[in-house]
């Protein structure tokens, strides 16, 4: 029993921080003209539709068992035909921008919930908070994460977005090898680095740092200071 409560108080915050995520990104593609994700059922709630097998549950796994000291994964990503979009440019900055904004949403949506906590019974109480204190950890951790400028990240298509031409253009090109990148810039260079002495774990520690300003921000704004 204690394993299955250990389970669910990640799982869930977990499965409704990636769905809302990814359903934001189709939500906001079909307002600026792209339906694709909408024919395709992506804007959803229902978590099946966003789970990707490696991204959501393999990788994540991996990386725990082989003691990686960072965790991160992703959901099935949401397609956009960005000849679409009207306006095109606003339109791929706003979708991209969708999701990381709805996860620091949910994260202070679940910071302010923890003031309901004193009328609901001792048991339900404790297994909420749990719920609620991992879905603030979880929902910033996406957001900050997400926002690192490299495609096909959200801040990567965001910098393409706003970046003039010259940058824009060559960065956009990093797409296809942007997840391999972070693979090499989060596990596979603090790895080596450990074995050499040195601390390479500088991409991991920018994440870490923003992440722990919000969360401490949010607590903040919320009352939980």
């Amino acid at each position: 029993m204690a394993y299955l409560t250990l389970f669910s108080v990640w799982l869930l915050p977990l499965l409704f921080a990636i769905t809302f995520h990814e359903a934001a990104h189709g939500f906001v593609a079909r307002a600026f003209g792209d339906d694709t994700a909408s024919k395709l059922g992506r804007v959803s709630l229902n978590p099946i539709k966003h789970i990707d097998p490696f991204g959501t549950v393999l990788l994540p796994a991996l990386l725990l068992l082989t003691g990686s000291p960072f965790l991160f994964g992703y959901a099935k990503p949401v397609p956009v035909r960005f000849r679409a979009l009207h306006p095109q440019r606003a339109g791929m900055i706003l979708i991209a921008a969708a999701g990381p904004l709805t996860n620091l949403v949910l994260a202070i949506i679940s910071a302010a919930s923890f003031h309901l906590l004193a009328y609901l019974p001792r048991t339900p109480a404790l297994w909420l908070a749990e719920n609620l204190k991992n879905a603030i950890l979880i929902n910033v951790f996406l957001a900050v994460f997400n926002l690192f400028p490299i495609p096909p990240l959200d801040g990567g298509r965001i910098a393409v977005g706003v970046l003039p031409q010259f940058l824009a253009r060559p960065l956009s090109r990093l797409e296809p090898y942007g997840l391999p990148l972070l693979l090499i810039l989060l596990v596979v260079l603090p790895a080596v680095g450990t074995r050499m002495g040195y601390d390479f774990s500088f991409v991991s520690q920018v994440i870490s740092f923003f992440s722990k300003t919000l969360i401490g921000a949010i607590l903040h704004i919320t009352g939980n200071t």
